[in-house]
């Protein structure tokens, strides 16, 4: 699995954290229109009961990583898929590509194995390390001590122990995520949608956002079918 961490004090970003967070922030204001469990599917792949036990509510990590990455780049160009990351070619030269893009304002999306990709307790990673997942990158980034990143946003809530955390509190009680978040009022979606992609600090992001330490001179594991 890819490295991931939360992006911490003295992290910078390009674009900077402050320029995501208005995007991303513009952009799910503007997911309006339809009812208020459509407007949490855009953002979250949620799972069907608070305690992560019986599953999630659907696999479309793909379909829904193109949405959002079209949303966050109709002022730039567009959303960037990148050629396969798992060929036999020069992937140096792919992730050159991709940072520039990323610098330039544009989402990229990528897609790998759900265990390389995804995050470390995904309820999407089989054993017998089967599946895809697609997330969605959003800029490249350098820690203080020079460590570099990239930075990006997994919708699937069930990826982190932080992610699952967070979620616990908006969908109380054992089972019914459908029913539960249907009954919100439209703020308390948008507080929600917020609270898991953005987080409560101006200088950071909610546990969906993390950085990706990955190895650019590595192509990615092949993706085996189930």
């Amino acid at each position: 699995m890819i490295e991931q961490a939360y992006v911490q004090a003295g992290d910078v970003t390009t674009p900077t954290i402050a320029t995501l967070r208005d995007r991303i922030s513009q952009a799910m204001d503007d997911t309006r229109g339809a009812s208020v469990f459509e407007r949490l599917n855009v953002w979250l792949q949620m799972p069907t009961d608070s305690t992560f036990f019986t599953g999630m509510l659907d696999s479309l990590c793909g379909e829904r990583a193109k949405d959002v990455g079209d949303r966050l780049s109709r002022d730039t160009g567009g959303r960037y898929d990148p050629a396969d990351l798992s060929a036999a070619s020069d992937i140096t030269a792919k992730w050159t590509a991709i940072g520039s893009i990323l610098e330039s304002g544009r989402a990229v999306t990528v897609k790998g194995p759900t265990g390389h990709v995804g995050g470390a307790m995904s309820k999407f990673k089989n054993k017998d390390g089967t599946g895809f997942h697609v997330i969605v990158l959003l800029a490249t980034g350098q820690e203080q001590g020079g460590r570099r990143f990239v930075l990006g946003f997994d919708p699937d809530v069930s990826a982190t122990a932080e992610s699952r955390k967070a979620w616990v509190p908006f969908a109380l009680g054992g089972a019914g995520t459908v029913a539960k978040v249907s009954a919100f009022s439209d703020a308390r979606c948008t507080q929600v949608i917020k609270a898991m992609v953005l987080g409560d600090q101006q200088d950071g992001f909610g546990p969906l956002v993390r950085k990706y330490y990955v190895d650019t001179t590595a192509t990615f594991p092949a993706i085996v079918r189930g």
